[in-house]
């Protein structure tokens, strides 16, 4: 186990002393490409060290990590393709358009 890394009753990895998992920091470079300096800059509330172990902790365990986030993308665009074609907004407003005429 990584100094400042400690892992909760489900087994994920939290920043000692934070409200930060570590998938959170790992996001932010995947998503961003932030350095870890980057990172302490956007969440001061982090220390240099927490953010380096929280990434060593990643590259220790990165295709448990990497199979979490595809499968967490992959949810978010079925929910969101879903949203499309069964919103009740999305589906009062083509109605309101067919009645006014609109294509």
């Amino acid at each position: 186990m990584h100094h400042h890394i400690w892992l909760d009753e489900q087994g994920k990895a939290w920043v000692d002393d934070t409200n930060t998992k570590v998938i959170e920091i790992v996001e932010d470079v995947l998503a961003y490409g932030w350095s870890p300096e980057e990172i302490h800059f956007q969440h001061p509330h982090l220390s240099l060290a927490q953010i380096h172990a929280a990434l060593s902790h990643y590259y220790d365990h990165q295709a448990p990590f990497d199979a979490l986030i595809a499968a967490q993308f992959a949810n978010y665009q079925r929910l969101r393709a879903e949203s499309l074609t069964t919103s009740p907004l999305r589906q009062r407003l083509a109605e309101r358009l067919v009645e006014v005429g609109t294509p």
